[in-house]
């Protein structure tokens, strides 16, 4: 049997897409077929920009729509902006680093509302979307910490652990049914995010650049090697092929090994 990875005709919202992780899944499920929304924040004239380019390199639809994720009307109108919704990628996330004991509230509420609360949002408005079309794809972007701790990120980890918890009670709700819920959880990720630290790092430490990635950044990631947007765009794309269709409420961890540890 010949399972089938081809998107054509089904339409992905993938938040939080324009730049980083969230680019990447979105370039690589166009790749496959997929029409495309993007989403984040902002408005600019970049933003649509790259939308034109994806469909201009893959010859699918691609549209930028602007939604805070931090608010929940404003989630819940991307998925009807969209009109369409058969695959769900949720990825839009912001970081915090501080002791609990110090970790300010506005960061806290920040953190819980965009990274996990914003989930909540988008699937429950766009469940309704998958069962009339008879057919959806769940896709939250947790974490290696949606399923380990480190210390000074309590609101992220709290946040991603939700993540991965509401994944399974989706997946549940949805057993029987022709969609399915899973949660990809990256350990790290080289995005211009991250390479844009790697020279300030490198100074602090007086370490070369290499020693930075490998001693300070990858400490906790055994393959010592970053995941690549490509590569979470490649896990994409398998879950919502015809051969994970019994693969739905799990993690999927794309980390190096580290939660082997």
């Amino acid at each position: 049997m010949a399972f089938n990875v081809s998107l054509t005709g089904k339409t992905a919202v993938i938040t939080g897409s324009n730049s980083g992780i969230g680019l990447g899944i979105a370039w690589e499920l166009a790749r496959a077929g997929a029409d495309v929304v993007l989403n984040s924040f902002t408005d600019n004239d970049e933003d649509h920009a790259l939308a034109r380019e994806i469909a201009d390199t893959t010859g699918v639809t691609a549209r930028y729509i602007q939604a805070d994720m931090s608010k929940g009307d404003q989630c819940r109108d991307l998925i009807a902006k969209a009109g369409a919704c058969d695959i769900l990628v949720n990825n839009a996330g912001i970081q915090h680093v501080a002791p609990i004991d110090e970790f300010p509230v506005e960061k806290w509420d920040a953190i819980i509302a965009i990274n996990m609360n914003s989930a909540f949002h988008t699937t429950a408005a766009a469940l309704p979307v998958m069962r009339a079309a008879g057919w959806g794809r769940v896709i939250n972007i947790a974490s290696a910490h949606g399923l380990t701790a480190s210390p000074y990120k309590a609101a992220y980890i709290a946040a991603k652990h939700g993540v991965v918890g509401m994944t399974k009670t989706v997946a549940l709700e949805t057993a029987q049914e022709q969609i399915t819920a899973n949660a990809i959880c990256p350990g790290y990720v080289l995005t211009p995010l991250v390479e844009a630290q790697i020279p300030d790092t490198a100074k602090k430490y007086d370490m070369s650049e290499d020693e930075v990635k490998k001693k300070v950044i990858l400490e906790r990631q055994p393959s010592k090697e970053f995941a690549t947007v490509e590569q979470l765009g490649g896990t994409t794309v398998f879950l919502c092929s015809d051969a994970a269709a019994q693969i739905t409420g799990t993690t999927i961890s794309v980390d190096g090994g580290w939660t082997a540890l």
